[in-house]
């Protein structure tokens, strides 16, 4: 469609009608998911297989083929989804173009291999909107991902974007919008929780001609990929919260702060604002109106401490990216001293949300304290890793088992942990009585997750199995803190040292009961005297593994033993009974220390066994198992005493 710039609120209503009106007729449309996650699984190359099968079979033109952002399941990519039968098709690779153009496009029938499978009946499910992993979700953020290309600003506008925008600028003031954020109960969704309407309203109060709107889209934490899903794939929901946001407080120039190593998030977030503004929705007198606004997008170094928000705005500023403290506040001195409204990706894209929503049906969703829906980036253990957006109070449980479908490989649940590094590990706890009461079984929303130890976070949720160390796993995220701490307070800088030292001894068997008590002490400290957030949290990792965790922590301690078999120095990898010879193990193992015959019973050299786990993870029978260091196993041990037998008989005939 021809592209002409946008001069009033009524061009901008017959652009979308007429768009519309074009998406009504119901074409095909082959959706190729094009997320990240996607295109590290190849989908690059199936969308272009299916252009040149859609080309051959002469349906280029009565078929649109649409590269789009994350559909969600991204353990089961590459995606393709043909609407508007929702026909939801899984790891497909380009070989299938050909095949699913002729039985799907063609003949009406799918592709039977290709649809999606329900690991517990395992049965073949057509429709997306069948599947289990969407059922109890509510895609309110991330519904449209799978309709739109990015990078086209009218796949946008045919579904009403920009619709909020010129209703804010048509019927609304700035102090109605605030009151609208205000009746929303919107929280915002970068970690903190803080109401977003009251930091919209401070900055509005606060002196100054001259305001910022900031779009925090350095999304640090391991696990999580919300915010770059978002940027990725719906770019314009962002952009347009950030204008309705920018009108409400008075600003005509906004920042998006973007991580760099989001190179794709950045592309098609710089392509929707070039779009915009040629279409005159970005720049002077939007849509024939008063009000002026424009973006410019800056790419961060990679620092996890620039997600705080006046480390953020330091590196805005062309400044080292250090936190200050906050006696004064960024709504009223931020980017360069003057008045700056900081929300991050899925704050601002939940602005045109309420707007065209409205804002009692919006605080209609979720619990007393926390409205609206969530994004969670779901990995580690779980079956069906991804993208969810969930109604705020659904369960853990119901995210992980009915959404996640439970733990993969089968095995027993141990730990979920929300909220990144700075959050903390929840699982199953003993109540009075012992009644069993399940922290998986508490509504997930900013409160609750608080008070059980954790927090919501941004929203990166990794779940955990039997065969997780939670010692190791609390030094692992604080040797990413440590890392990334930029060091200018010395209650973080030294105190993450020093715990991070502690663990280590723990972890390698010279740890005390002594060291516990300290860990408890050096938190405290920590949380009461940090300039920043990423000092005041943390210590969480490791106050909820030693609060759930106790016992692992006493088991390194005063059993010199590591009970998930994960740290090295105290663990050793022997070869049980069940051992039938099949030699897998041999064959996986990195540095070659398995002997044993074909069909006979293997050993591990403990000399020069690395304790790498391959051998555990290949074994068919399970008969590789992680014993206290030094101990090793009667039949291991029987076993390599009887190959040294054979070997040396076998190297007394041949001399």
């Amino acid at each position: 469609m021809k592209t002409r710039k946008l001069g009033s609120i009524e061009e901008l209503r017959a652009r979308q009608l007429e768009l519309e009106l074009l998406r009504q007729k119901n074409q095909p449309v082959v959706s190729v998911c094009a997320g990240t996650g996607c295109l590290a699984c190849g989908c690059t190359e199936v969308a272009e297989a299916m252009r040149l099968a859609l080309d051959q079979a002469g349906l280029s033109r009565e078929v649109e083929l649409k590269t789009t952002g994350c559909h969600g399941p991204c353990e089961r990519g590459p995606l393709v989804l043909i609407q508007p039968e929702g026909i939801f098709y899984q790891k497909v690779k380009p070989a299938d173009a050909p095949l699913i153009v002729d039985q799907t496009l063609v003949h009406g029938r799918v592709v039977e291999r290709l649809l999606y499978r329900d690991p517990d009946p395992g049965k073949r499910i057509e429709r997306d909107k069948d599947i289990p992993f969407f059922n109890k979700q509510m895609r309110l953020l991330s519904g449209n991902n799978a309709m739109i290309d990015p990078t086209a600003i009218n796949d946008y506008l045919a579904l009403d974007g920009y619709q909020a925008l010129s209703t804010v600028l048509s019927t609304m003031t700035s102090e109605g919008v605030i009151d609208l954020i205000n009746t929303s109960q919107l929280r915002g969704r970068g970690g903190g929780g803080f109401p977003t309407g009251r930091k919209w309203a401070s900055c509005r109060r606060a002196e100054g001609d001259v305001k910022y709107v900031i779009c925090n889209a350095d999304e640090g934490d391991p696990g999580a990929f919300m915010d770059r899903s978002l940027l990725e794939g719906n770019p314009h929901m962002v952009i347009e919260g950030m204008m309705i946001g920018a009108f409400a407080i008075g600003s005509t120039e906004g920042y998006v702060y973007v991580r760099n190593e989001y190179p794709l998030a950045f592309r098609n977030l710089t392509v929707a604002i070039e779009q915009a503004r040629q279409l005159g929705l970005l720049g002077k007198e939007i849509l024939g109106t008063k009000f002026d606004f424009d973006l410019e997008v800056s790419r961060g170094g990679g620092a996890f401490v620039c997600g705080e928000s006046t480390a953020l705005m330091a590196s805005l500023e062309g400044k080292v990216g250090e936190p200050r403290a906050k006696y004064i506040h960024t709504v009223d001195q931020g980017l360069w001293n003057r008045p700056s409204c900081l929300n991050n990706v899925e704050t601002w894209a939940n602005v045109p949300l309420i707007v065209n929503m409205g804002a009692d049906k919006y605080a209609a969703i979720g619990t007393e304290g926390s409205k609206g829906t969530k994004l969670f980036a779901l990995s580690g253990k779980v079956r069906n890793t991804g993208l969810v957006e969930v109604p705020m109070g659904i369960t853990l449980r119901d995210i992980l088992y009915d959404i996640g479908g439970g733990v993969s490989g089968g095995k027993e649940f141990k730990a979920v942990q929300t909220g990144g590094p700075s959050g903390g590990t929840l699982i199953v706890e003993k109540g009075e009585g012992g009644a069993e009461f399940s922290l998986l079984d508490l509504p997930v929303d900013f409160d609750e997750l608080t008070r059980a130890g954790s927090m919501m976070g941004s929203g990166g949720m990794i779940v955990m199995d039997k065969e997780s160390c939670m010692v190791d796993v609390a030094r692992y995220f604080l040797a990413f803190l440590q890392e990334e701490s930029c060091g200018k307070c010395l209650p973080c800088r030294e105190g993450l040292r020093t715990m991070l030292n502690i663990l280590d001894g723990v972890c390698e068997g010279r740890g005390s009961q002594a060291d516990l008590e300290t860990l408890e002490e050096l938190s405290e400290v920590m949380i009461d005297t940090c300039l920043c957030q990423l000092g005041g949290a943390a210590p969480n990792p490791v106050l909820s593994t030693l609060r759930y965790f106790h016992a692992e922590y006493l088991a390194h301690i005063e059993d010199g033993c590591c009970p998930a078999g994960v740290c090295k120095e105290l663990v050793s990898h022997a070869i049980g009974g069940q051992c039938n010879g099949c030699h897998i193990c041999a064959t996986v193992c990195p540095v070659e220390c398995i002997v044993g015959e074909p069909k006979g019973l293997h050993s591990i050299g403990q000399n020069t066994c690395v304790q790498c786990g391959a051998c555990f993870q290949a074994c068919p029978t399970d008969a590789i198992e992680r014993v206290k260091r030094g101990e090793g196993h009667p039949v291991q041990i029987q076993a390599g005493i009887e190959w040294q037998v054979r070997q040396k008989k076998s190297q007394t005939v041949q001399a």
